[in-house]
């Protein structure tokens, strides 16, 4: 696990305001514990244990192989460089989890091609360890390209969207 991944797991614990926080992986485990509310301003306290260095490749590539199969990354690396010709902007899943374009299976998608989305406009859900997190749009403008199944795993910063900007 990267700092930028704990980063965001303590953003999370913070926004829906839980009060601990446990996350075993291997020999890693992460404990966050918040003793207050977010509106007191007390920072949550992180606990990590030590991780062997032998124990960090072991550990994330089992992790890494079933949440990114090779042919997404190259999707990924495609959509990138389609987005630097034609000027498409990327919106990027902000964390590991599992990608819905819908709030429910008998429910609609949140966009489609063609949509346009405002800033904060809600575009999907990641599944993260439980929690259903709602993903808002960065940019504005029209949803040129749907770059991840619907119910398929996503990596931290996979593009997910690519968005023609206004």
């Amino acid at each position: 696990m990267d700092f930028n991944q704990i980063q965001e797991i303590i953003r999370m614990v913070s926004k829906h305001k839980l009060t601990e926080f446990s996350l075993k992986q291997g020999d890693f485990k992460l404990t966050i514990r918040n003793q207050g509310t977010v509106a007191e301003g007390v920072a949550p306290i992180v606990v990590a244990s030590p991780q062997p260095l032998m124990a960090v490749p072991a550990a994330a590539a089992p992790a890494a192989a079933p949440v990114a199969p090779s042919p997404s990354k190259a999707e990924a690396a495609a959509a990138l460089a389609a987005s630097e010709d034609a000027k498409l902007v990327a919106i990027k899943s902000p964390m590991v989890g599992a990608f819905y374009r819908s709030a429910g299976p008998d429910k609609p998608a949140f966009v489609k091609i063609g949509d346009i989305v405002d800033i904060g406009s809600k575009v999907c859900i990641i599944e993260a360890m439980k929690l259903f997190n709602e993903i808002d749009s960065e940019v504005k403008g029209r949803i040129v390209k749907i770059l991840v199944e619907d119910a398929s795993p996503v990596e931290y910063e996979q593009p997910l969207f690519m968005v023609e900007a206004v």
